[in-house]
C-alpha cells in the first residue's frame, strides 16, 4: 500500500490553491489498483527530460481516476525472460467545470461533467543479461465521454450526452453511438479519442545507456494504421545515459512534427454527395463537442503545441496545432545532494488548418533547475527552478517555483 499527497500555491494561475496529486495505491505482486489525482510517467520516455507523450505527459493537471494496472513489464512465463508486458485500464473525470464556464466568453461553447477513459498495452522483447539491446513496442488511447456541452450566456445545454454502461462499454471498445447521441457520434466514434502507437530500442554498451523512440500520435483511425501512406508526423527522440561523472547523467533530443494530419481537405460522405471518403484535416487535439483535449486550460499532451489557457478570446480551442519544434534536455550530479536540469525548446507554428496563422510563429521556452538534498536531513529536498519564454506565440514570459518534498513516513515528535 503506497498513498501521495501533493500540494502547491500558485500565482497567476487557474488556482491559488492546487491540489496536484491525492492518491492510494493498493497493490498485489504485479497487479495494482490506483485510485485518486496521481502523476502518471509518459511511456518509453524520460519522464524529467523528455518534453512529454503526445497523449497524455504531466503538462496538466491529473485526472481523478480508477485506474489497474500491471505498472511494470511482467515477464511471461516459457519464454524465458525474453518477452514482458504491461498496460492498464482507467476511468475517472474531469475537474474543470467551473473553470470553462470562467474562461469561456459569451456565444463560445464550453462542455462539463465530462468523464475519462485511457487503456495501454506494451510488450519488450530482449533479455539484456544474455543480449544487450531490448525492443518495446505498444498503444496508449484515451478518451473524453459524456457530459454536457453549452453555449456561455445560456442556461440549458445544447448536447447531453448519455453515460449509460453501454457507453462505458462504447469507449473501452471504440464503438459509435445510438440514436441518443448526436449524428456525428452515430457516424464516427462515441465520445473523443486520441491515441499513439509507441516504439523503443535500448542499447546497453558497458556503462552507457542509449535509446531511441518513436511515438506516432493518431486523433482518429486515418492515422491509426496506413489508410494514406507512411506516417508523417510523430514524435522521434535519442536518449543517452552516460558513464558515472560529475557533470552531465543524461542528455535527451526530440524533434516533433504535427503539420501533415493527413493533409489539408476533410470530406465525409454521410453528409456529401460523392461516396468516396476524405478523412484528413485531423485537427489534433481539437474537437467540436468536447473543445479541446485539455485539462484546467492546459493540454493534456505534448506541451508544445499550447493549450487554450493562452488564448485570450475565451474559447477553449486549440490555435496551433501544427507544430515543427526541437527540444533538448539534460541534467547531472555535481555531487551527491545536489543535482540540476535544464529544458530548451525552440517551435515553429502555423496555426491550423481552418485558422492558419498570417505568419510563422516562433518561440524559445527554457527551464532551469536545481534541488540540493541535504544527506543530514534523510528524505527531504529543496528544488528552485526557473523559466523563461521568449517567442510569438506565448509571448514573453517569466516563471520560477520553490519545491520543499519529503519523501517517506513524516514521525512524529511526541514520546
Amino acid at each position: 500500500f503506497s498513498a501521495g499527497l501533493d500540494l502547491a500555491t500558485a500565482y497567476n494561475f487557474t488556482s491559488s490553491f492546487i491540489i496536484q496529486q491525492a492518491y492510494a495505491d493498493l497493490s498485489y505482486r504485479w497487479l495494482n489498483l490506483s485510485i485518486g489525482s496521481k502523476e502518471r510517467l509518459p511511456e518509453l520516455k524520460n519522464s524529467k527530460l523528455s518534453s512529454g507523450g503526445m497523449v497524455e505527459s504531466n503538462n496538466a493537471r491529473p485526472i481523478p481516476q480508477i485506474r489497474l494496472e500491471v505498472p511494470n513489464y511482467v515477464a511471461i512465463p516459457g519464454t524465458h525472460k525474453w518477452l514482458h508486458l504491461k498496460g492498464h485500464i482507467a476511468y475517472g473525470r474531469f475537474t474543470d467545470d467551473k473553470w470553462q464556464e470562467h474562461f469561456t466568453s459569451i456565444g463560445n461553447p464550453y462542455t462539463i461533467d465530462v468523464l475519462y477513459h485511457s487503456k495501454s498495452l506494451f510488450a519488450k522483447v530482449g533479455n539484456k543479461e544474455h543480449f544487450p539491446v531490448e525492443f518495446e513496442g505498444g498503444i496508449q488511447m484515451s478518451a473524453q465521454f459524456g457530459g454536457d456541452q453549452y453555449i456561455a450566456g445560456q442556461k440549458e445545454p445544447v448536447i447531453d450526452m448519455p453515460t449509460r454502461f453501454v457507453d462505458f462499454m462504447r469507449v473501452l471498445v471504440p464503438m459509435a453511438g445510438d440514436d441518443t447521441t448526436p449524428e456525428g457520434e452515430q457516424v464516427n466514434i462515441y465520445g473523443n479519442h486520441v491515441g499513439s502507437w509507441n516504439f523503443a530500442s535500448t542499447a546497453y554498451l558497458n556503462r552507457w545507456k542509449v535509446k531511441i523512440y518513436y511515438e506516432h500520435y493518431f486523433d482518429d483511425h486515418s492515422q491509426m494504421f496506413f489508410q494514406y501512406g507512411r506516417w508523417k508526423d510523430g514524435h522521434i527522440g535519442l536518449e543517452i545515459t552516460f558513464p558515472k561523472n560529475r557533470f552531465i547523467d543524461t542528455f535527451v533530443y526530440e524533434g516533433l512534427g504535427t503539420k501533415d494530419q493527413t493533409g489539408p481537405m476533410l470530406y465525409d460522405s454521410f453528409w456529401g454527395k460523392f461516396e468516396e471518403q476524405i478523412s484528413a484535416k485531423d485537427n489534433y487535439y481539437n474537437h467540436y463537442l468536447y473543445q479541446g483535449w485539455q485539462h484546467w486550460g492546459m493540454g493534456i499532451g505534448n506541451p508544445l503545441l499550447p493549450g487554450p489557457i493562452y488564448n485570450k478570446n475565451g474559447q477553449i480551442t486549440f490555435i496551433s496545432n501544427r507544430v515543427l519544434a526541437h527540444h533538448i534536455g539534460f541534467c547531472g550530479s555535481p555531487c551527491q545532494s545536489l543535482s540540476y536540469r535544464m529544458l530548451l525548446s525552440y517551435s515553429r507554428h502555423w496555426g491550423t488548418y481552418d485558422n492558419p496563422l498570417n505568419e510563422i510563429k516562433k518561440q524559445f521556452n527554457s527551464l532551469f533547475e536545481v534541488t540540493y538534498a541535504p544527506q543530514q536531513l534523510k528524505g527531504w529536498s529543496f528544488t528552485v527552478s526557473g523559466a523563461m519564454d521568449r517567442g510569438s506565440i506565448l509571448g514573453n514570459n517569466y516563471g520560477g517555483m520553490l519545491v520543499i518534498r519529503k519523501q517517506g513516513i513524516i514521525k512524529s515528535g511526541n514520546k
